[in-house]
């Protein structure tokens, strides 16, 4: 299946399309080239177009590193996601499947790369990626029960647990990435402060 075609799937019908996924051989890696690449760098779109709209006092280097970290962050937290819910799904009387792990991960965070690109719009792109955050735990949902075989009942906590480390992972990434890049291209405390 096409990259357009899955993220619309994905969207649309994800029910449906978890079935679809769960009959698709799939690696890490090949997941990674296919489809977290790919929508990884849609998603950092969405900073560079704040940059080129609204450079405004941080001017338009520090937009297209904010776009650098949050592509290494997504593909950094794509691979601890993997690895942190396959060794938990035992826990919640899942299968251990490392691949059926990079699936999850990979295809429920579809609506987050999508918020992403949108991001530039002001107010409208922070609520898109709130909404985005939601829809992503619906999706998850939905893709424990055909990916991992999770009982009904160990769903909602292995899901909250799932996707806590999924956000965990990105945002502490993304915190280290931060502050090391960021104070190496001069965007010190008192620089950002505008001071």
């Amino acid at each position: 299946m096409n990259l357009i075609d899955r993220v619309k799937n994905i969207l649309i019908i994800p029910k449906t399309e978890w079935e679809v996924i769960n009959g698709e051989p799939a690696t890490p890696q090949s997941l990674l080239t296919s489809y977290v690449l790919p929508l990884a760098v849609v998603s950092a779109i969405g900073p560079v177009l704040t940059g080129f709209l609204f450079a405004g006092t941080f001017g338009l280097s520090y937009f297209l590193l904010a776009a650098v970290i949050a592509f290494i962050s997504t593909i950094i937290g794509y691979y601890v996601s993997i690895y942190i819910i396959d060794m938990l799904a035992p826990s919640f009387g899942s299968e251990k499947d490392l691949n059926k792990s990079a699936q999850l991960v990979a295809y429920s965070a579809t609506p987050s790369y999508v918020a992403g690109l949108l991001s530039f719009i002001p107010v409208v792109g922070g609520l898109l990626k709130f909404a985005a955050w939601i829809y992503s735990i619906y999706i998850m949902y939905l893709g424990l029960g055909p990916l991992k075989k999770t009982p009904e009942d160990k769903k909602v906590i292995y899901l909250l647990v799932a996707f806590l480390v999924m956000i965990g992972v990105t945002l502490v990434v993304g915190a280290i990435l931060g502050t090391l890049l960021f104070a190496s291209f001069g965007f010190g405390a008192t620089r950002m402060m505008g001071m």
